[in-house]
């Protein structure tokens, strides 16, 4: 899908976690930016496309030490076909915004933990004034071939996507141009007119530099044409990251280190695993096997009760020791449409809200992996929460209370009708659908305990799983009564303004039966659109944590939406049969659960052991 102006960086980072739904029965976790929501298959769906064997090094199958080699699972479920980010879907580890630092490095990494962003290619950025951030470069960076890593690389690479459509092509939406200031210094400067520093902040930690000599001649053989370049496999990537690609095959994928990284300045030393491998399983329950008995030394597929597997006697551990032993890292909610009789009314979606049991929803859905829910804009994480006074939105946020929501129900006039059914100003309360894709078994799990919980405070809700294209139109086009998806998630720069903005920002969106790509519920107030468009131009602390506390404020008091868990962004899980000294919560290393290959989670690479 080609989208239209604004829409296209809110797109690529709003529609991408709709992708992320349902990991639990075998899909891997969708690229961070994928620019369109049918791209994704089913969960239990695993790609099926055919392989080239050999790969990088060529002949049969190259076997490593095991000791010398991390294997990891969950991120790529079918052949590889290319290794070219410009292809829109290249194979681990060159797929966009989950494995950013192996091969293709980023200026700088995003650390979950605290949503900082750490030095990499880039030591430092500052905004030289509102419309111009100013980066300065490591000068000790090289390309695996041996060139210099520079500011032309910086220039070329963000060019890319301005003059081709591609992952990052609409950051474009708000800058204006990308210079360099000499060989190890770049400049970015914003659009006057549509000006975002937080949306600009996310390029420096997820665009993959490329180098301009390797791609300006790949672009010369291809005539510059976007569809040919893309037919480039790039078996071999040029890049600047600590591994290069050593061999793959249809069954696994490896990449093996160079012991020539320009890091090892910056890290103090090389990554402890020689190579890194990723074993392409036919699905979930293979993954998971291999990883119990030690195959796999990080995994991130999802992994029902994960606690019985150190129960067993495994040597497993997640980032938590105890449950919800993941961090959240979105919210999958349900949304409302604003225009339909009976859930026009706060009060009435208030009421939902306060039926639901969000412990059970953790418990069924999630194998309890969610935490406590506590109804904000932001996510209950160190890296998110202090942009809003929680003390100042206490009074308005909701527990699970159905004696409370029936209450409030009676107050408001809507009777039950002898079919137990509540009636209110002559609107039956019910039937309404509730959707989200077939075969996304959380969901669909989230979703019947949702209509269970509604029917025992009178109001009725029926369950709708169609086909995920379906679901995506309805979606959409807000042909739907009440429809799940994630708003926005991930630890960005830009967040928590970037889900805020999903949900409640009402310029530029299509009216009922035209494409909207945010704000599917149509929710319209004039205070939280200027609120929206002023964020991202605050740098004071104060002022953003008030303008983020009205904003909460408003969207507990009109509730177009309602999340229902918090769902880790990857599910880290460890087993230390061979590799020992992953992060943990309190190891006090501030190495984030990022599966040890992805933002700052690259650092856990350097202090693993045998």
């Amino acid at each position: 899908m080609r989208l239209k102006k604004v829409t296209g960086l809110i797109c690529a980072l709003l529609l991408a976690p709709t992708l992320l739904a349902a990991c639990e029965d075998g899909g891997s976790t969708p690229t961070a930016a994928t620019p369109k929501p049918d791209a994704a298959k089913p969960a239990t769906t695993p790609q099926t496309t055919a392989a080239q064997p050999g790969g990088a090094g060529g002949g049969d199958a190259k076997e490593t030490a095991r000791n010398e080699t991390l294997y990891i699972n969950g991120l790529q479920w079918g052949a590889p076909t290319n290794f070219n980010l410009l292809s829109g879907n290249p194979a681990f580890p060159i797929n966009y915004g989950n494995s950013r630092e192996l091969i293709y490095e980023t200026l700088f990494m995003i650390n979950m933990m605290d949503g900082k962003l750490e030095p990499l290619l880039g030591t430092k950025y500052s905004w030289a004034d509102d419309l111009t951030l100013k980066i300065e470069l490591n000068k000790d960076a090289k390309w695996n071939d041996g060139k210099p890593f520079t500011s032309d690389d910086v220039v070329y690479t963000y060019k890319l996507g301005q003059k081709y459509q591609v992952n990052w092509s609409s950051f474009w939406t708000f800058i204006d141009d990308v210079v360099a200031d000499g060989p190890n210094a770049v400049s970015i400067k914003l659009k006057k007119d549509n000006p975002n520093k937080l949306t600009v902040m996310d390029s420096i930690e997820l665009i993959p530099m490329l180098p301009k000599h390797v791609w300006e001649e790949i672009e010369k053989k291809a005539n510059n044409d976007l569809a040919t370049i893309r037919k480039e496999v790039n078996a071999n990537p040029v890049g600047t990251g600590p591994y290069k690609m050593y061999f793959y095959n249809d069954q696994k994928i490896t990449v093996a280190r160079d012991d020539n990284y320009w890091g090892k300045a910056l890290f103090g030393k090389l990554p402890a695993p020689k190579y890194i491998t990723h074993v392409i399983y036919k699905d979930n329950a293979a993954g998971d096997l291999a990883f119990k008995s030690g195959q796999v030394d990080v995994s991130q597929q999802f992994i029902p009760q994960v606690s019985n597997m150190w129960k067993g006697g495994a040597p497993v551990k997640t980032y938590l020791k105890d449950a919800p032993y993941y961090l959240p890292g979105s919210m999958p909610s349900i949304f409302f449409n604003l225009s339909k009789k009976g859930l026009d009314n706060a009060d009435v979606r208030r009421a939902i809200a306060m039926s639901l049991d969000y412990k059970k929803i953790s418990d069924l859905a999630m194998s309890g992996y969610s935490a406590n829910m506590k109804p904000s804009l932001t996510l209950d994480a160190d890296a998110e929460k202090k942009y809003v006074d929680q003390e100042a939105i206490k009074s308005l946020q909701w527990t699970t209370d159905v004696d409370g929501a029936n209450a409030l129900l009676d107050k408001i006039g809507a009777k039950k009708g002898a079919d137990g059914i509540r009636v209110l100003n002559g609107t039956r309360l019910g039937p309404f659908d509730v959707e989200c894709p077939y075969g996304w078994s959380d969901w669909n799990a989230s979703l019947e305990i949702v209509a269970q919980n509604a029917k025992a405070i009178g109001i009725e809700i029926r369950t709708k799983f169609p086909e995920q294209p379906v679901w995506n139109n309805d979606l959409q086009t807000g042909k739907f009564d009440i429809i799940m998806n994630t708003p926005a998630g991930g630890v960005s720069p830009s967040q928590p303004w970037n889900r805020a903005r999903t949900i409640m920002y009402s310029k530029g969106v299509a009216p009922a039966g035209e494409m909207a790509f945010w704000n599917w519920g149509r929710y319209k107030n004039d205070k939280a659109d200027q609120i929206i468009d002023k964020i991202p131009t605050v740098n004071d602390e104060a002022q953003l944590k008030s303008l983020y506390t009205e904003l909460t404020k408003m969207w507990l008091a009109d509730l177009p939406s309602i999340p229902l868990m918090y769902r880790p962004w990857v599910f880290y899980t460890v087993n230390e049969s061979v590799w020992k000294g992953f992060p943990a919560q309190g190891d006090n290393t501030n190495i984030p659960p990022q599966i040890a290959i992805d933002g700052a989670g690259v650092k856990a690479l350097y202090q693993i052991h045998n």
